[in-house]
């Protein structure tokens, strides 16, 4: 069974699409549609619309950004299919595109459409069925690094690969991109973090690590796992962010969804991800099996810990902007105000204990 499939609930008033219209382009685009499509939506996601849309037996995934999504390079559909597509013949992990489309006319926006990968993705906590002990779990967790390692190690020097970033000062980029992002997010009430943003300002990298493709939203529910082996990995998903950049910074970026068993009841209660079950990694291990496989230096991770911390605070903050301004309905956004509050707090606990290398 499907959990790309079964995850798909009704669609939500707000984020209805035009059938036909959708049906009339996308039987133009894809050889082999027949009969009336059925249009679900998933809800796991907090930031782009994605739909499954059913010919049948045959499914697909549509992708496209929500209303009032603003913000130069953010949402960008057609760049995150570009993006997969030149990924593809390298890291086949990468689901296939099969139609792009840059009218906003036929669903709102522009967007692309992709095949829909069978398997099982995992959210808050392991499926009871899994079947998998400590061991295989463990198994499971170094799998799933071992394809954000093999990511880092795509071959840059073909010219649609080296297309994808900007060469080198990422860190660079990154700390202004995303400070003036939080400065233009902010809303009433919101802790500004000046504090935070002033320590990352003041201990940040002069120089990138090395340059490699990086995922920037590496997480275990982005990634399809083999029904029949789920310690298998057989998809990653969500490419919107992915460039070329420091390695160490798409580690820090994995490492904020990372909770552990034993951390605050806070940082639990708020997972996305099942890395406190028996058997996963700590931060620590984490750090030590990429330094181990990659022969990467994370002597000083304090900074990618943080800066990852804060760029989660950001896109908290970006969603809960559009909630507080009336532009989305969905009311688990109404929470993300509180999941910021929290996020600042945990980045200056790290600043202040030197965070999980220590």
């Amino acid at each position: 069974m499907s959990a790309t499939v079964t995850d798909a609930r009704p669609v939500r008033d707000e984020d209805r699409l035009d059938m036909a219209r959708l049906d009339a382009y996308l039987k133009g685009a894809i050889a082999g549609l027949e009969g009336e499509p059925e249009l679900r939506q998933f809800q796991g996601g907090a930031s782009n619309l994605t739909y499954l849309v059913s010919y049948g037996e045959r499914s697909l995934v549509l992708r496209r950004a929500p209303a009032g999504a603003a913000g130069a390079g953010a949402h960008d559909m057609l760049r995150e299919a570009g993006v997969m597509a030149a990924l593809k013949p390298s890291y086949p992990y990468v689901p296939a595109i099969l139609a792009r489309c840059d009218d906003p006319a036929v669903v709102g926006a522009p967007c692309f459409v992709m095949e829909c990968l069978p398997g099982i993705i995992l959210r808050r906590d392991l499926p009871a069925g899994l079947g998998l002990d400590p061991a295989g779990v463990r198994q499971l967790c170094t799998n799933v690094l071992d394809r954000l390692i093999e990511l880092h190690g795509v071959d840059t020097s073909r010219p649609e690969i080296a297309a994808l970033g900007k060469g080198e000062g990422y860190v660079a980029r990154q700390y202004d991109g995303w400070t003036g992002r939080w400065q233009r997010a902010l809303t009433d009430g919101t802790d500004a973090c000046e504090d935070v943003v002033a320590w990352l300002g003041a201990v940040r990298p002069q120089r990138d690590t090395r340059q490699c493709v990086i995922h920037n939203d590496y997480r275990f529910d982005n990634v399809v796992l083999d029904s029949a082996d789920p310690t298998r990995v057989v998809g990653v998903l969500d490419w919107e962010m992915a460039t070329l950049g420091d390695p160490l910074m798409d580690l820090g970026g994995s490492l904020a969804y990372w909770v552990e068993a034993g951390d605050e009841p806070a940082f639990l209660a708020s997972r996305r991800q099942p890395t406190h079950a028996p058997g996963m990694l700590t931060r620590r291990e984490v750090l030590a099996y990429y330094a181990e496989r990659t022969g990467t230096d994370i002597g000083d991770f304090a900074f990618y810990e943080v800066f990852g911390l804060f760029r989660l605070m950001v896109i908290a903050q970006q969603i809960y902007r559009r909630y507080a301004l009336g532009q989305t309905t969905n009311a688990q956004f109404a929470g993300f105000g509180e999941m910021v509050r929290y996020l600042g707090q945990r980045c200056r606990a790290v600043i202040t204990t030197g965070g999980s290398v220590r």
